[in-house]
């Protein structure tokens, strides 16, 4: 199966914040960090990863968590975890 290019992850992405979040509203830039989403707090960070992990069907390191600085660093982080799955 084709890896799903950006677009792709950022859409599959905007599914799971509208769905996590319960806002439809929410568009999801590179930019976009946990001040820009409402009820984006320590407990549905966690949530959140469990979803893209699920999602992806990838896993993340907790130190690669700590470096999360927005969406687009997490795109850069599923497309490196699907690459190396090959």
């Amino acid at each position: 199966m084709a890896q799903p290019d950006q677009a792709q992850i950022y859409s599959q992405l905007t599914s799971i914040f509208h769905d996590l979040f319960d806002d439809d509203s929410i568009v999801l830039t590179p930019e976009t960090t946990a001040q820009d989403v409402e009820d984006w707090d320590s407990f549905n960070h966690i949530n959140l990863i469990v979803a893209v992990e699920a999602k992806f069907d990838i896993k993340f390191k907790t130190a690669e968590l700590e470096e999360l600085h927005n969406v687009g660093h997490l795109v850069q982080m599923i497309e490196r975890k699907l690459a190396a799955k090959g």
